[in-house]
């Protein structure tokens, strides 16, 4: 028979946890900006160049947002004609075709802090 020793650190793997789910949001966030500019309308650019991920740490909770003037109009005027490849409710749209990848971001951090690892 041999001895197991288990010593159980609940409060660094809930931190590592914590960590890694911040990561994975991070990584989500900055996937869904690259994607959803390739749909944002552009005449200029300044409406894509605005987009900005942020990620609340201690809340979990990741935005995705585009800061001009008429962001809120652009994104929600369904009748704007534009270029071929761009639309309005980029970002919805976006969000609604990325969410099983933008999930498998924050799962697989998650997954690798309760196997022990991280790639930081």
């Amino acid at each position: 028979m041999s001895n197991v020793r288990l010593r159980w650190d609940g409060q660094k793997v809930s931190d590592n946890v914590r960590r890694e789910a911040v990561r994975g949001l991070r990584d989500g966030a900055e996937h869904l900006l690259t994607e959803a500019n390739k749909t944002v309308p552009i005449e200029t650019g300044e409406l894509m160049r605005s987009g900005v991920p942020d990620v609340d740490d201690k809340a979990l909770e990741a935005t995705v947002s585009y800061d001009t003037p008429y962001a809120v109009r652009q994104h929600e005027e369904t009748t704007y004609r534009h270029d071929p490849g761009r639309r309005a409710k980029w970002l919805e749209l976006t969000l609604d075709e990325e969410r099983a990848r933008i999930q498998r971001y924050i799962e697989d951090k998650i997954r690798a802090a309760l196997r022990g690892g991280s790639d930081a």
